[in-house]
């Protein structure tokens, strides 16, 4: 039962004005956002934050997608796997669907900048010894600053701390 095939999924498809694929309706600039991976997973298998993930989508935002989302994205999908949550089977058509919506250009696809891993490592030197945020979680909010993204979309308490340090909305 994946998630994005869910009623709302027919909503992010429709194409908008702009001509760029999924395009918007709306005026004005753009608000960027960054969500981590387990936005991305609330996406497409159900869990406690699916519902929550969905309202957020509803706008059709602009989220990023970078390699950092792909390689995390295929380790959270077979670890689902591995802890008996969905059938190998289940995860290769979540998977396909992801890549799907990823070749449609639903996400916004994007490098990770190389100063990123500089960036990382000056939040682990300032945030981790009281937040106590993983290296990922670090590595996801120094993508989000460097990529100047206005608000960090995450189901983590801890990220979400830290992205909030940094001054980022994460609602």
């Amino acid at each position: 039962m994946a998630g994005l095939c869910w009623a709302h999924k027919k909503n992010l498809r429709k194409p908008g004005i702009t001509g760029r694929g999924f395009g918007y309706s709306r005026t004005g600039p753009l608000l960027s956002i960054y969500a981590d991976t387990s936005f991305f997973v609330s996406l497409y298998l159900p869990d406690v934050h699916s519902a929550e993930a969905h309202r957020r989508v509803r706008g059709r935002p602009s989220l990023w997608l970078t390699p950092l989302h792909r390689a995390e994205w295929a380790h959270a999908v077979y670890q689902h796997v591995f802890h008996g949550k969905i059938s190998a089977q289940e995860a290769r058509r979540v998977y396909r669907e992801f890549e799907g919506d990823r070749k449609a250009r639903l996400w916004v696809e994007i490098a990770v900048p190389d100063v990123v891993f500089e960036r990382c490592c000056d939040l682990a030197r300032r945030h981790v010894p009281r937040l106590g945020v993983r290296t990922l979680d670090t590595l996801h909010v120094a993508c989000a600053l460097e990529l100047k993204a206005e608000r960090f979309w995450t189901f983590d308490e801890r990220q979400a701390r830290l992205a909030e340090a940094e001054r980022l909305k994460t609602s």
